[in-house]
């Protein structure tokens, strides 16, 4: 029998050893099922050894073959190959992470035709009379289905009862004939690519952009630096055109699952193309049949979260990094991948351009600029007739509040919806309020398992601690005095929401948090609502600060941002700056002028007066100068050992003993510089019942942080321990 190297889908950085059965056929890169102890897992073949360092009879046969041909390309096995050695990941988890699960549990790779269906001449006559009239959720989706001309498959993002309402009553039906898979060139038949009637009329500075971007052959890295409503995206789509027209795909990744409505509809609006998504509201036989089908070439775009990374093209032409500062992108359970960083490489192994688009840049990708790695276009004039916002600066210590509301604030909102405008309040707290305590005797009621205060979430009458998820309900007295008089502090969105439905009553409120965009198809019905007018006073946490165009609003409001001045997080002025700027850049971006209000309670702060005064251009150089002073990232690289574990002083002794590993490592191999930070306890030393212990280590040269790294794999199985676990994170985002 054959020798067979496999990968399994374990937390070790090693290879297993099977053999293949005479009958059976495998090649690199396909699936095999194994015994593994008394379980069953599913490897991937990466290499057909000669010999084994364990004994023949030892070896246990794979149990099976599950796929015929490879299901990776020589660029995306490249590309993860690069990714495990970088991030000293073990290739088994890498691999089976850029797979659909379907595929990962073992299912069978086969293309199943998806069911369609399309609009009943019943349903066209109903667009035209009245029978839908009370049912505004059906007529708006039966209006949307009917402007496919044959066929569709099922929308993700539709109502499920408005769904089957339609099918019940006859308006839509089943397509009759199996539509077997195509390429995405071939459904276009006689239409064009694009709508013409939808393109905008570009700036000079668009065009300028555009012209040097769609005439880009192979692989470019451009930083498309434009300041809110400088029309990024119109950028964006006149540039996919032309790579449309070449008979190639698009792969477009946007930070959060908030962004992806707005641009899918603004993407479906331009191009008569195969458009799919990729985001953690579908379910995994819709993800395995996106992932199949751009891989077979029946996709002309696909738009996804971070994720999508992985998707597999035909013909890969462009990739779009859009909101490329967002820390999202990075991945922070499993292997911590940054998506960016990665995609950018895959663009340079596919020799193809991708674009990274931002209002605030991130340092690092500024630095590649200074550096000549990326070239960079700037848009620094609104697109259209949009005026700048003024911008105004509340000191909290002169003015009433009302629930975290100032006096003038609230007298700025009533102006702004007098005059028809709709508001944006901004507010990264979400439940009503972030503490509950006794005021008897002080005692908060904390999370057990995290040491931190609970959350109150009024409306379901739950406390919720949002590290770990733990709930429970409110209590009725005090755990320490037997107080009854319990009350809340702080801050949060539901709590904002209410004392502006008070103040307020005459306008509709649209909150859009996790919490109230948890059910399908809610997030879409709130930004319809806003589009459409139907709110008029709009509150969010992030999921609403960027991206999003929302032409009547006028006033944008941050009402607490003094938390974030003060952090021991070296990154955190800059996440203020770039989130102060993108909630900025929701106000104004029509042809009527933007107001943004801020509220603090230190207004002479420098960094609110680098940015109100001077913009997020000024503060990023300022940024990387003091970044460049203190030997930080970008200019110098890190990685950050975690570990935890239930009892505290044990996690802290094993991290010191790997602190002397590590330092005599660096010692043996003769590598100087090196800066070891810790071991000190994480910010947030508890959670979920476990302690957290950090060690960071920096150097100026990421090739001798790398060697350090490659020398501790050797000695890395003496710290695999059952009782605390062991982390790496290699250019660390979150340093809680």
């Amino acid at each position: 029998m054959k020798l067979v190297r496999l990968a399994l889908p374990v937390p070790l950085a090693r290879y297993f050893d099977y053999l293949l059965p005479e009958p059976l056929h495998a090649e690199k890169g396909v699936r095999v099922r194994v015994p593994f102890g008394r379980q069953e897992k599913i490897g991937i073949v990466v290499d057909f050894p000669t010999e084994t360092v364990i004994a023949t009879e030892k070896l246990k046969p794979i149990s099976a073959v599950l796929d015929e041909h490879s299901l990776f390309s020589q660029e995306m096995w490249q590309l993860l190959e690069w990714a495990a050695h970088y991030y000293h990941a073990p290739l088994g988890e890498v691999l089976h992470s850029a797979l659909p699960v379907k595929l990962r549990q073992g299912e069978a790779n086969v293309r199943n035709t998806p069911d369609y269906f399309s609009v009943t001449d019943l349903g066209r006559t109903a667009l035209n009379d009245e029978r839908l009239k009370r049912a505004k959720a059906q007529q708006q989706l039966l209006a949307a289905l009917a402007e496919f001309a044959d066929f569709f498959e099922k929308p993700t993002a539709c109502s499920a009862s408005a769904w089957k309402a339609l099918l019940e009553k006859g308006l839509i039906a089943p397509h009759s004939q199996p539509v077997a898979p195509h390429t995405w060139q071939a459904t276009l038949g006689d239409k064009p690519i694009c709508h013409a009637a939808n393109r905008l009329t570009l700036n000079k500075q668009q065009t300028l952009v555009v012209s040097r971007l769609a005439h880009t052959q192979g692989f470019g890295a451009f930083l498309l630096d434009g300041v809110t409503g400088s029309g990024k995206t119109e950028v964006y789509l006149q540039v996919i055109e032309s790579v449309l027209k070449r008979g190639e795909q698009i792969l477009v990744l946007v930070p959060e699952i908030g962004l992806t409505p707005q641009t899918i509809r603004r993407f479906q609006a331009r191009f008569n193309v195969e458009i799919d998504v990729l985001h953690s509201n579908l379910n995994e036989s819709q993800r395995l049949n996106v992932w199949q089908r751009a891989k077979n070439g029946e996709s002309a775009i696909v738009i996804g979260t971070r994720s999508a990374l992985f998707t597999q093209f035909e013909r890969l032409g462009l990739m779009i990094i859009d909101e490329e500062h967002d820390s999202s992108f990075k991945q922070q359970d499993g292997w911590r991948y940054h998506a960016r960083d990665l995609a950018i490489l895959r663009a340079k192994h596919c020799n193809v351009p991708i674009i990274l688009g931002s209002a605030t840049p991130s340092l690092e990708s500024l630095h590649n600029v200074q550096k000549g790695k990326f070239e960079r276009l700037s848009l620094n004039v609104r697109a259209g007739n949009a005026q700048f916002a003024t911008q105004q600066l509340i000191d909290l210590k002169q003015q009433r509040i009302f629930c975290g509301l100032s006096e003038r604030l609230l007298a700025e909102m009533a102006r702004h919806l007098a005059q028809g405008n709709q508001v944006m309040l901004f507010l990264n707290r979400r439940g009503f309020a972030p503490v509950l305590l006794c005021h008897e005797c002080g005692w908060i009621c904390q999370c057990g398992a995290c040491d931190k205060p609970y959350t109150y979430h009024q409306k379901s009458r739950i406390l919720r601690c949002h590290h770990c998820a733990a709930q429970q309900v409110v209590p009725c007295q005090c755990a320490e005095c037997g107080s009854t008089n319990l009350l809340t502090t702080g801050l949060g969105t539901e709590q904002l929401e209410q004392v502006l439905g008070e103040r307020f009553p005459d306008y509709q409120i649209a909150r859009i948090d996790r919490d109230s965009t948890a059910r399908k198809g809610s997030l879409e019905q709130q930004l319809s609502d806003i589009q459409s007018g139907k709110s008029q006073i709009l509150i969010g946490t992030q999921m609403l600060a960027k991206g999003h165009h929302f032409p009547n609003v006028t006033l944008v409001a941050l009402v607490n941002v003094d938390a974030s001045l003060f952090s021991t997080d070296f990154r955190a002025e800059e996440r203020l700056a770039q989130l102060y700027v993108q909630v900025a850049g929701r106000a104004g971006r029509s042809t009527k002028q933007g107001e943004v209000w801020l509220q603090s309670h230190y207004p002479d702060h420098p960094l609110l007066n680098s940015l109100l005064n001077q913009g997020y251009a000024a503060f990023a150089e300022q940024a990387l100068t003091m970044r460049q002073i203190m030997g930080l990232p970008p200019f110098s690289a890190q990685v950050l050992f975690r570990a935890t574990g239930k009892e505290n002083q044990k996690v802290a002794d094993f991290l010191q003993q790997l602190t002397a590993c590590l330092q005599q490592i660096g010692e043996q191999q003769g590598l100087e510089g090196l800066q070891f930070l810790g071991p000190m306890p994480a910010p947030m030393a508890k959670k979920a019942g476990h302690y957290r212990w950090h060690l960071l280590v920096q150097h100026s040269s990421r090739t001798i942080l790398q060697r350090l790294l490659d020398h501790f794999d050797r000695h890395r199985a003496e710290f695999m321990r059952n009782d605390i676990r062991l982390t790496l994170d290699i250019d660390p985002q979150d340093l809680s």
